[in-house]
């Protein structure tokens, strides 16, 4: 039977879910030289895993267990949790292990949606949870973080396609469009397998692109964009996402951007922070009222730390063609909009249930 955690047992698992972002942003800086704490220090060379799977995967599994109102699914926020405490105390091998059975849990829970709800989008979203899993199983069996780090963001960029593809119901696409979006999905994960040959990553990178342009193509944003308040904010949020998509997917199909260099940085960060937080931002507004049950009416000032975060990705994709220092600045201007970002969002919540709409089993958390 279906049994849901009270909003204020879910509190925890998305406070362990921003000491993750914390942290993960903290050791991030400490790469590029900026003094942090010993302990953001320490997890220089765990930005990537603190970020993508301490963060993002905490918050995914809890909304996606929210979603579906079973307990059991609780489980994967939980161990996903733990894990990331395991990496702060140096146990790599056991935070590994945290973070395969947590993505196997997750894959069960989006299992479950895709089997009550068949359609493409929950298809979608169990292809991009099988994504974390079996990068999480190569990162445990001794594969480079680098080396994981497209399969963990495609689980990202899927599970953002799968939950705007749902919402594109209220715009429907052609059938010529639906088969244009599978047809890019399988390209991208077909791409994955081959991501250590130059092939694999101008496939990779050309889904990227291909993908970019049927969202922008296909999703309502073009339209809500027109609107007012709250609808207009999310659609800026999503566009200026998918130019950042595009952005990444071009660099790393037209100068080969996953071998370490800043080229890379710019790629990767194009995708992981212009695309997957403006994301983030757009989401939140629905996401946290729906799993806190909590108001998050919406505020002009909502504008400030989006402006912040795609103004500083500027100045630090630059840094190919300029210097290291544009770097720098720019990831400090990122941590910035996103610590303006937290506390704009909690400077808003008001006490109370939400009027927002119930969120797509899909979407982002926040």
């Amino acid at each position: 039977m279906p049994l849901n955690l009270p909003p204020r047992l879910r509190l925890p698992l998305l406070a362990a879910g921003f000491v993750a972002l914390v942290m993960g942003v903290g050791a991030g800086l400490a790469r590029l030289g900026w003094t942090m704490p010993a302990m953001a220090v320490d997890l220089a060379a765990w930005h990537g895993p603190l970020l993508l799977c301490g963060f993002f995967g905490v918050v995914i599994a809890l909304e996606r267990a929210v979603a579906i109102g079973r307990l059991w699914a609780y489980a994967a926020p939980l161990i996903a949790g733990i894990g990331t405490v395991a990496l702060f105390a140096h146990f790599f091998a056991f935070a590994m292990a945290c973070m395969m059975v947590a993505g196997a849990v997750l894959l069960a829970a989006t299992v479950d949606i895709q089997r009550r709800q068949p359609a493409l989008f929950t298809t979608v979203l169990v292809a991009a949870a099988a994504c974390w899993l079996l990068g999480s199983i190569a990162w445990a069996m001794g594969t480079a973080v680098y080396g994981v780090a497209a399969w963990w963001l495609v689980f990202l960029i899927l599970t953002i396609a799968a939950e705007r593809l749902e919402l594109s119901r209220f715009l429907p696409p052609s059938r010529t469009a639906t088969r244009a979006f599978i047809i890019v999905v399988v390209s991208m994960l077909a791409s994955l397998p081959m991501i250590e040959q130059r092939i694999g990553r101008i496939a990779f990178g050309l889904s990227l692109l291909a993908l970019s342009a049927w969202l922008v193509r296909q999703d309502i944003a073009r339209r809500t964009v027109r609107s007012r308040g709250l609808t207009r904010y999310i659609a800026i949020c999503l566009l200026a996402g998918y130019a950042w998509l595009a952005f990444g997917g071009a660099l790393i199909a037209g100068v080969d951007a996953l071998h370490p260099s800043l080229a890379r940085d710019a790629a990767l960060h194009a995708i992981g922070v212009g695309f997957v937080f403006s994301m983030v931002f757009g989401h939140a507004p629905i996401i946290v009222p729906a799993v806190l049950r909590v108001a998050l009416p919406y505020r002009p000032r909502f504008y400030l730390p989006l402006v912040m975060l795609h103004a500083s990705l500027l100045l630090r994709v630059l840094a190919p063609v300029t210097s290291f220092e544009f770097a720098r600045v720019g990831a400090m201007g990122n941590a910035l909009a996103l610590a303006v970002f937290i506390a704009t969002m909690l400077a808003s919540v008001r006490p109370g249930k939400s009027r927002a709409a119930r969120p797509a089993a899909g979407a982002p958390a926040s």
